[in-house]
């Protein structure tokens, strides 16, 4: 267990960051200092205090992520309540399931989504509040907190007689052992699961943060990952909370236009994105332009092929604002040539790799020291890490890991926590190989893994890294049939149609794209057939091919 205590991190940083800007809503144009975010929080304590909120006790977020929503995030965590963050994509039953099973009291939603919910379906729900300004949107019995909710300003002056100081930036001691988080999985397996996150799994995280200097005071983040998603959630709000950092919020991935407009306007210093963000601006705007006679010619040639690249690197980076010092990746797998081409032109990009289930982070490096096909180093001080195989610098095995991040458990589910705890050690299901220096190398899921007929161990995510690659390739899925290997496509039909391609002869690029593909990976990888796919696959909400719908 750490001495440091997030709660007490969060208010050491209102009060001293209590000038700077926090939170903007970047459609709305609406900004909240760090001290006007802590006045709402106050104000939020007096309604939780008013509904009668025990530590414990949860409360359900639903909504695109705008300034309220990470109030009420920050408000129930610092009061000791449990914060059940919902992803916005979810289907309505899959919502409706988790605050059920989450046995929430109360309810913050954004005024598109209450529509969805049935207040006869969420029978434990006492009340439910609006993100766009709190207002009380229903009441199951009586309108003691619709009046309370109501008269919240003349109830906030008689809490703070004197006006709301600096010194009332003071939250309750919430315990490092004290269960704050209990986010819900979009796991590829079909259904989801809650995770139990406590005030040392966060504290370890931000802590992390702080000693590796990965934000200032004062700089700036575009935030456009979920953040009901752990990922977006550590890196884009918890963390940068703790500093004194600007986080401007879009909510969600917008159109690759607005993504760029908001970038130029903003300017963010760190950039935390999924691999298809990159790969997108690789394979529509920087792969073509080296394709090209003139520009090939150029790059074989010594000192030149430096300039261009220092050139291309410059553009990359204004068109991400300018002031980027590092993109960290996550979320999946970056594709090798996406990868390999951003290091050659010394792109500031880092690879991280973690899962819900340990806050998120298990491993990161400093884009400097990053190796190439690595996901990091392990969260030293922090985590312990192993690869259960005879020779875990070749020979790949499961991940597993121990520390301060490692979640206390599944939410009312002992059968699958005890799959994955054992001993203290988190079982990840991922397969790897590790470094002497603790340099995580990922080759796939446990589960995904297919036995050949020759006995190797064969990863399709490693063969679908490669396929992706090729022309007018958009994903792709590499299952077991009949003993075989079989690769399900979806291909680019945008590009397709707009370089004249016609359907008709998207199959044969296909069968010349498997040829290719087979040259590239070894003897028992090799493919023996291919499907294509008219629409892409189906998703989870943090947009990962639910691979289990696919398997025959």
């Amino acid at each position: 267990m750490l001495s440091v205590n997030l709660i007490r991190i969060y208010e050491a940083s209102f009060r001293q960051n209590r000038e700077l800007p926090a939170l903007t809503d970047y459609f709305k144009n609406e900004t909240f200092s760090y001290y006007e975010m802590a006045k709402e929080i106050a104000k939020l304590h007096l309604l939780f205090k008013k509904a009668d909120i025990k530590p414990g006790d949860k409360i359900a977020l639903l909504g695109r992520a705008n300034p309220r929503w990470c109030i009420t995030y920050l408000a129930a965590m610092t009061y000791g309540a449990t914060i059940v963050p919902i992803l916005q994509d979810f289907n309505s039953n899959d919502i409706i399931h988790i605050i059920n099973h989450s046995e929430s009291r109360l309810l913050f939603v954004g005024d598109n989504y209450f529509d969805v919910i049935e207040p006869d379906r969420v029978e434990k729900v006492e009340a439910v509040f609006s993100l766009t300004d709190f207002h009380l949107v229903y009441e199951r019995q009586g309108h003691s907190l619709q009046k309370f909710r109501k008269d919240i300003t003349r109830h906030y002056r008689e809490a703070y007689p004197r006006g709301f100081s600096a010194e009332d930036i003071k939250y309750p001691d919430v315990p490092n052992d004290a269960v704050v988080l209990l986010n819900y999985t979009s796991g590829t397996t079909g259904y989801s699961k809650g995770v139990m996150l406590t005030v040392n799994n966060l504290t370890a995280m931000v802590q992390f943060a702080i000693d590796q200097h990965i934000y200032f005071k004062g700089s700036r983040i575009l935030s456009f990952l979920p953040l009901a998603h752990a990922y977006g959630c550590a890196f884009d709000f918890l963390c940068p909370m703790a500093e004194g950092v600007h986080v401007t919020l879009l909510g969600k991935i917008p159109a690759a236009k607005i993504l760029m407009e908001a970038m130029a306007e903003v300017k963010p210093h760190l950039i935390c994105c999924v691999p298809l963000v990159l790969e997108k601006v690789y394979r529509k705007q920087v792969a073509p332009l080296l394709e090209k006679g003139p520009m090939r010619l150029a790059l074989k040639l010594p000192l030149i092929d430096q300039a261009i690249y220092a050139t291309i690197r410059k553009k990359l980076l204004d068109a991400f604002g300018g002031e980027v010092g590092q993109f960290i990746v996550g979320g999946a797998a970056l594709s090798p040539d996406t990868e390999e081409f951003l290091m050659r032109i010394k792109f500031p990009i880092t690879v991280g790799y973690g899962m819900t289930e340990t806050a998120p982070l298990i491993s990161y490096t400093y884009w400097t020291e990053f190796k190439p096909g690595s996901v990091g180093k392990v969260l030293e001080g922090y985590l312990e890490a192993k690869i259960d195989s005879p020779d875990p610098q070749h020979v790949a095995g499961e991940l597993i890991v121990k520390g301060e991040q490692v979640m206390k458990g599944y939410y009312k589910n002992e059968t699958a926590t005890r799959e994955v705890l054992k001993n203290g050690w988190l079982h990840t299901g991922d397969m790897g190989t590790m470094d002497p220096d603790g340099t995580l190398y990922i080759r796939g899921r446990s589960k995904t893994m297919i036995l050949s007929p020759s006995g190797q161990n064969v990863y399709p995510e490693e063969i679908e890294a490669k396929l992706n690659n090729l022309y007018l390739v958009m994903e792709s899925l590499v299952v077991e049939r009949n003993g075989k290997l079989t690769a399900l496509i979806y291909p680019d039909y945008e590009t397709a149609h707009s370089e004249g391609v016609v359907d008709e002869a998207i199959g044969e690029i296909m069968e010349k794209n498997l040829a290719e593909l087979n040259t590239l990976v070894a003897p028992y990888e090799r493919v023996a057939s291919i499907v294509i796919y008219p629409t892409e696959f189906e998703k989870t909400p943090k947009k990962s091919i639910r691979r289990y719908l696919y398997q025959l």
